[in-house]
């Protein structure tokens, strides 16, 4: 099949929340079959701004067009018994379910793993919880800041001696929307060599733990807890420095010679030619001293002119850029990374962030632009399952669907 995605042929039912909604568009992008079940009236998170042309609505959330781009939507009320029945007939032919439900809540609507597992043998049900299904804290209730503070992320960023500074977006949520997805390949890949489904219960607290990636390296590995360390890398290799028109990234890897040659021959060396700093060692041990030095031979340097030299050094040096800034970048602009979607209600495109990944027997593409709500419930429910029109007008009437 020409531009087939990876997933094609695979089909995925999508219950969660605002806080896991990434895991779905991953397989999403992948070429999976992702229907959005939504309760009638659309998903709360379609209230979150910002909303294009700042007109509140559901169709036109940017939050939910970001998390839910490439899937298709199907609005089904999951405590009628009539739109039990007809979510359990799309389980019948699903490979998988993901949900972030509060721990019970679906086997209380006689639809938890058992039931559909009674339904579809073979079904993969990926349940992102922020805590998981069992243990003390399993009824506990947690926001992203919540997660990232539990899960170590909080903690470790900031300034030495001062509060710790709440990581920038929803970095607990993606962490966990990663492992959900990876979850749910594995279990799939699983279900090839024994033909049954099962149970991907996942953590999200545990899974931004380990998506922080010296905290508990450092605390297992040798009994101690990181600090904040600025912008000092915890490797003590890397620290942001202030140019006159931005920040760049030093590091003092790579080849610390050029590196040494470079800054003393513009005579800001001071006393980083003593053959003591040969010592990779020597230069961790003692990395604020060579980065105080550092910063001021770059406070006088143009950005691009310090990046352009350092690459032809073959020196790891980057730019620290605003978010504004990406769309200029030339890496991103060689990759096509940021893609139009048309949005034909509104007239118009938008730009979106595009492939995280590069594949080249099944590349990422846009398969549909974020759906709107219950867009898909006349193909979904009438063309794939067989209700009748005039049911499907009763459903809505009774705010089934």
């Amino acid at each position: 099949m020409e531009n087939a995605g990876a997933l094609t042929g695979l089909r995925v039912l999508d219950l969660t929340g605002h806080r896991a909604q990434l895991c779905g568009r991953l397989l999403a992008d992948m070429g999976a079959d992702v229907i959005k079940v939504e309760p009638p009236g659309g998903d709360p998170a379609r209230r979150i701004g910002p909303f294009a042309g700042d007109l509140p609505h559901p169709d036109r959330s940017l939050f939910f067009w970001f998390y839910n781009l490439n899937k298709r939507s199907l609005t089904l009320e999951l405590g009628h018994e009539r739109g039990r029945e007809l979510f359990l007939r799309l389980v019948s032919s699903a490979d998988a379910v993901i949900e972030s439900f509060a721990p019970g809540f679906l086997a209380k609507q006689g639809l938890g793993y058992e039931q559909l597992s009674r339904t579809n043998p073979g079904v993969i049900v990926t349940s992102l919880t922020p805590f998981g299904q069992s243990g003390p804290y399993r009824d506990f209730e947690a926001d992203d800041t919540v997660l990232a503070a539990l899960g170590g992320m909080l903690y470790v960023n900031g300034s030495p001696g001062r509060p710790p500074v709440r990581p920038f977006g929803l970095q607990a949520y993606h962490s966990a929307a990663y492992y959900g997805a990876i979850g749910t390949m594995c279990a799939l890949m699983a279900r090839e060599r024994d033909g049954l489904g099962q149970w991907v219960d996942l953590s999200m607290q545990e899974a931004t733990a380990s998506a922080v990636e010296h905290v508990a390296p450092s605390f297992f590995g040798a009994g101690q807890v990181e600090p904040r360390r600025g912008t000092l890398h915890w490797s003590r290799f890397f620290r942001v420095g202030k140019c006159p028109d931005g920040y760049v990234l030093h590091c003092t890897l790579g080849d610390w010679t050029s590196l040494v040659e470079w800054v003393a021959g513009d005579g800001k060396a001071q006393d980083l030619h003593e053959a003591k700093w040969n010592d990779f060692v020597v230069r961790r041990q003692q990395a604020e001293h060579i980065f105080d030095v550092l910063d001021e031979w770059v406070k006088d340097y143009a950005s691009n002119d310090l990046l352009e030299r350092a690459q032809l050094l073959r020196l790891p040096y980057a730019a620290v850029r605003p978010p504004e800034a990406l769309f200029e970048d030339a890496q991103l602009k060689a990759r096509d990374f940021f893609v139009e979607v048309e949005h034909p209600e509104l007239g118009r495109s938008f730009r979106y962030p595009g492939a995280p990944y590069l594949f080249h027997g099944t590349p990422w593409r846009v398969y549909r632009r974020p759906p709107l709500v219950g867009e898909h419930c006349r193909q979904v429910l009438c063309d794939e399952l067989g209700v009748g029109a005039d049911e499907l007008a009763v459903l809505a009437g009774e705010k089934v669907i």
